[in-house]
């Protein structure tokens, strides 16, 4: 079967052959983003980004056209150089260099080390912070918040909750531009 084939076949919802095109082009993706420095991330979000390129270059590509090959490449390229010029613009400065997440378990806490008084304050309004956060998300969205916080990649959170990358990467920036808002409101 040819990726042309594979492709059409990934999207007429055939997940071996989605799973062979990721699997075949991973490496693509990874020198793809080698080329590139991503300010506030690591090699290893663009490669996330490249990977998303990828999937969308699956979901996108119509015969007839250029060679699957070419338009995946063409698709991780830009996706990549897309995360690269959006860092740069530090458009998210704020959201990504604000105050930690104050809170539940092992997002930390803001109170004041060996201060009764500071840590019972910061442990209520951090109880509060997340109460207004989740009333402000979607159910989606603060489970795909959850996990992000907690330090899993966008494609761990697609595998953990059984969606596309795309959806949760979807997730993960309206969680995040609504978090932002809610912050900014305080």
């Amino acid at each position: 079967m040819t990726d042309e084939e594979r492709a059409l076949a990934a999207q007429n919802g055939d997940r071996a052959a989605m799973q062979a095109l990721m699997e075949k082009y991973k490496n693509a993706v990874r020198s793809t983003a080698r080329r590139y420095f991503l300010e506030g991330g690591d090699a290893e979000d663009l490669v996330q980004e490249g990977m998303i390129g990828l999937y969308l270059a699956v979901s996108d590509y119509k015969a007839g056209g250029m060679s699957f090959k070419n338009f995946a490449y063409l698709c991780i390229d830009r996706r990549i150089v897309s995360a690269v010029r959006s860092a740069a613009r530090k458009k998210h400065l704020p959201l990504n260099t604000g105050v930690p997440f104050p809170g539940e378990g092992e997002r930390g806490e803001l109170a004041a080390a060996g201060d009764p008084e500071a840590e019972l304050i910061s442990g209520e309004e951090a109880e509060e912070f997340w109460r207004s956060v989740r009333g402000a998300l979607t159910e989606n969205e603060y489970e795909a918040l959850s996990l992000y916080v907690q330090g899993l990649r966008i494609a761990d959170i697609a595998e953990r909750r059984g969606i596309s990358l795309k959806s949760a990467d979807n997730a993960v920036q309206r969680a995040k531009k609504k978090v932002s808002a809610l912050l900014k409101s305080r």
